[in-house]
C-alpha cells in the first residue's frame, strides 16, 4: 500500500484511517415524524394535530414544526443569539422541513435503506465519541433531554440523507490531479498557505433560470442586509432570519476552513479582508452573498512524528472467527522470529492488497493517520521490534516500526489538505445547486 492520501477514502483493509470531515454528537438531529392518516381531533373538537405542508405525496406535520422550532430556539440560545421574529423563523424552519422531506422522498424511490446493524454501528460511534459505552448511551441521551428511541431513528434519518447526497453529488464530483498541481502553482503555494480562515455568509438565493430582473432583486436585498450588519447588527442573526444557505440556522459560519477549503468564489475576496471586515457582494451560481471574515489562524510549519512501518494483517471471515485469526497470526509470527522473511509472509498472508505486494511496507507515516489502536500498539514498540498480534478495526495485524522521526511534512499535508478540500469545495457547490433542482421539481403547498 502506498503511503495515506487525506483526499482518498480510507482503504478498509487498511490500519490507516481518514480523519472525518464531520463526527456525529449527541444532537437532536430533527424532530421525528409522526404518521397519522390526517389532522387528529381531541373528545372537545381542539385540533392535535395538523399538516403545515402538502410536499409531493408527503406532509410536514405541525408536530415535526413545533419540535423543530423548539431545537432551533434553543440552539440560538445557546449560541447567546436573538431569535428573529417567531413568523420568520418559522417560515426558514418549515423551508427546511420541506427540503428535507423532498430528500427523504427521493430516497424512498432509490430503494435506499438503513439497516438496524448500520445504525448500531453509528451508535456505537457516538458512544465512543462522547466517551461513553453503548449500553449507557440511552442514559447519556436522556440527562441530556433526548429521547433514545426518537434519536434512533433520527439518527437513521440523516444516515439515509447522507447515503442519497453520497449518490446523488459526491460520486459524481471528481478532482483531477492536474487541479491539485495548477492550486498549489497558484495561491496555496504562496506563504501562510497553512492559514485557516473562519467565514460567515448569508445567502439571497435566486432560481436556477433567473431572469435580470430576479438577479438585480436579490442583489437589491443582499445589498440591504450587508449594509445592516455595516450599521451594527449582528450578522448571525440576520443569517438566521434571511439567509438561504443550509448554514443559515448556524448563523452563517462555515467554520474555520483552509484557502483552498472556501467557497471558490469567496477566496480572493477573503484573503483580501481584515478580520471582522465584509467583502462587497460576491454572485455564484446559487445566488448573492453577504461575507465577512471572522477570524484568521495558524500559517506555522507543520512538523508531525513519523515512523516507518510494515505489517501483516489477517481479517476474520465465515469460516475462521476472531479467536481462530489471532491464532494464525501468532503462528506467523512466530515463523518470521524463527527466521522466515517477513516480506515474503506479507506476499503470501496479508489481507491488506495495497502493502501486501510490497512485503507489507507502510513506509513513513504519521501515527494520526494509524487506526487508534493500531497506533496505540506501535508506539510502544521499540526500533525493528516484532509486536505481538494488534487488533484493530480492520482485523488482526503484527507490526514492525523500523524508525521513528520528526518531519516537517508541510508540503505533503498541504498537497492532501488541497485535494481533499478542493474536493469538498466541489461538493459544496454541487449539493447546493442539487438541492436547489430538487425544491424548483417538487410541488408543495403549505397549509397555513
Amino acid at each position: 500500500m502506498s503511503r495515506p492520501r487525506a483526499a482518498t477514502p480510507r482503504n478498509p483493509r487498511s490500519p490507516l484511517s481518514g480523519r472525518c470531515a464531520a463526527t456525529v454528537s449527541l444532537l437532536v438531529l430533527a424532530a421525528a415524524a409522526l404518521s397519522p392518516a390526517g389532522a387528529q381531533l381531541s373528545r372537545s373538537g381542539d385540533l392535535l394535530e395538523g399538516i403545515v405542508a402538502v410536499v409531493n405525496d408527503g406532509v410536514v406535520l405541525k408536530s415535526e414544526l413545533e419540535q423543530e422550532l423548539a431545537a432551533v430556539r434553543a440552539n440560538i440560545r445557546a449560541q447567546g443569539l436573538r431569535s428573529p421574529p417567531s413568523g420568520m423563523l418559522r417560515t426558514q424552519v418549515l423551508e427546511r422541513l420541506v427540503l428535507r422531506e423532498i430528500q427523504m422522498q427521493r430516497a424512498q424511490r432509490m430503494g435506499i435503506d438503513i439497516s438496524d446493524e448500520q445504525v448500531n454501528r453509528a451508535l456505537e460511534f457516538v458512544a465512543q465519541q462522547n466517551n461513553v459505552r453503548l449500553g449507557d448511551l440511552p442514559e447519556a441521551l436522556a440527562e441530556q433531554g433526548f429521547e433514545y428511541a426518537r434519536y434512533r431513528e433520527e439518527l437513521r434519518s440523516q444516515m439515509v440523507l447522507d447515503t442519497l447526497r453520497q449518490r446523488d453529488v459526491v460520486a459524481r464530483v471528481f478532482l483531477n490531479p492536474r487541479e491539485v498541481d495548477d492550486f498549489l502553482r497558484g495561491a496555496e503555494g504562496e506563504a501562510g498557505a497553512n492559514r485557516e480562515y473562519s467565514v460567515s455568509h448569508i445567502l439571497i438565493g435566486v432560481p436556477l433560470n433567473a431572469t435580470a430582473r430576479q438577479r438585480d432583486a436579490a442583489r437589491e436585498r443582499a445589498e440591504k442586509l450587508r449594509q445592516r450588519v455595516l450599521d451594527g447588527e449582528n450578522f448571525a442573526e440576520l443569517a438566521i432570519a434571511y439567509s438561504e444557505a443550509q448554514n443559515a440556522l448556524q448563523g452563517g459560519s462555515l467554520g474555520f476552513r483552509k484557502r483552498n477549503a472556501l467557497p471558490t468564489a469567496f477566496v480572493a475576496h477573503v484573503t483580501q479582508l481584515e478580520p471582522g471586515e465584509l467583502a462587497e457582494l460576491i454572485t455564484t451560481g446559487s445566488g448573492v452573498h453577504v461575507v465577512r471574515l471572522d477570524e484568521v489562524r495558524g500559517g506555522e510549519p507543520i512538523i508531525q512524528e513519523q515512523w516507518e512501518l510494515r505489517h501483516i494483517l489477517l481479517q476474520p471471515n465465515e469460516i475462521r472467527d476472531s479467536d481462530a485469526t489471532r491464532s494464525e497470526l501468532a503462528d506467523i509470527r512466530d515463523q518470521i522470529v524463527a527466521g522466515e522473511s517477513f516480506a515474503a509472509m506479507a506476499r503470501a498472508y496479508s489481507a491488506d492488497p495495497g502493502s501486501a505486494s510490497e512485503g507489507g511496507v507502510l513506509g513513513w507515516v504519521s501515527p494520526q493517520d494509524l487506526d487508534p489502536d493500531f497506533a496505540a500498539a506501535v508506539a510502544e514498540l521499540e526500533d525493528d521490534e516484532l509486536s505481538q498480534p494488534i487488533r484493530s478495526s480492520f482485523g488482526w495485524h503484527i507490526a514492525q516500526r523500523s524508525g521513528a522521526r520528526m518531519q516537517d511534512v508541510s508540503d505533503e499535508v498541504r498537497r492532501q489538505r488541497a485535494a481533499l478540500s478542493l474536493r469538498e469545495r466541489k461538493v459544496q457547490e454541487e449539493t447546493q445547486l442539487w438541492l436547489q433542482r430538487l425544491r424548483a421539481e417538487a410541488f408543495v403547498e403549505y397549509k397555513q
